[in-house]
């Protein structure tokens, strides 16, 4: 949503990503379909820090994707603290655990492979972080069964609010589904009174919702 040399500039001039990291974006480029999910180097700091200054330890990440944003987010977590991360691609299993295992985080990363709403079925987890960056169309059934799940002072994060743009009338032809989907999740969120929230033009946006 900036300039590219811009978003340049603040890359540069953030903490890098390791040779981990970097290892699991080139594989991403190389070897699977839509690498533009990926997190990247920016937005994985982010989440990173968001972790960090929360100082949150039962998180939720829905879209595992290559595992790039989850290895962030668990390096942030504090003793004892873990992730649960769900996705559907069986395919990049493979891949994506021997990510885990090169982090040294496997024990603080709990990665199940199924459609997550059924797999939050399964759990009465509760949590004090949420992130969720998977299918548009289901943005706003996960924030249903996830908020009540939400912890007080807890942050739900998602990514992809501003859908390249396309949340503004001009910047679209037509209302497509998952347009409409991402314009359905930021009023939902905007008019819940049980959550505070900013949206913020990182990358494709990025909303932060607290519980009250």
């Amino acid at each position: 949503m900036i300039p590219e040399e811009l978003w340049g500039y603040c890359v540069d001039h953030s903490s890098p990503e390791d040779d981990l990291l970097a290892h699991i974006s080139r594989e991403t480029h190389l070897k699977v379909l839509k690498p533009r999910m990926l997190s990247g180097p920016l937005q994985g700091k982010f989440l990173e820090m968001l972790v960090k200054m929360t100082g949150a330890k039962h998180l939720l990440e829905i879209g595992t994707f290559t595992g790039y944003a989850t290895i962030c987010m668990a390096r942030g977590l504090p003793e004892g603290g873990t992730i649960l991360t769900l996705d559907k691609n069986q395919e990049l299993e493979k891949m994506v655990r021997g990510f885990f295992r090169q982090s040294g985080l496997e024990e603080k990363i709990d990665y199940r492979l199924g459609h997550a709403l059924d797999l939050l079925s399964e759990s009465t987890d509760r949590f004090d972080f949420v992130f969720i960056d998977a299918d548009k169309q289901n943005y706003t059934h996960y924030y249903d069964r996830i908020v009540e799940r939400l912890l007080p002072g807890g942050l739900l994060v998602a990514d992809n609010v501003l859908w390249s743009g396309k949340v503004l009338a001009k910047n679209r032809k037509k209302l497509d589904k998952d347009t409409a989907a991402i314009l359905a999740f930021n009023k939902k969120v905007k008019e819940d009174p049980r959550v505070e929230n900013v949206v913020l033009p990182i990358r494709d946006g990025i909303t932060l919702a607290r519980k009250r």
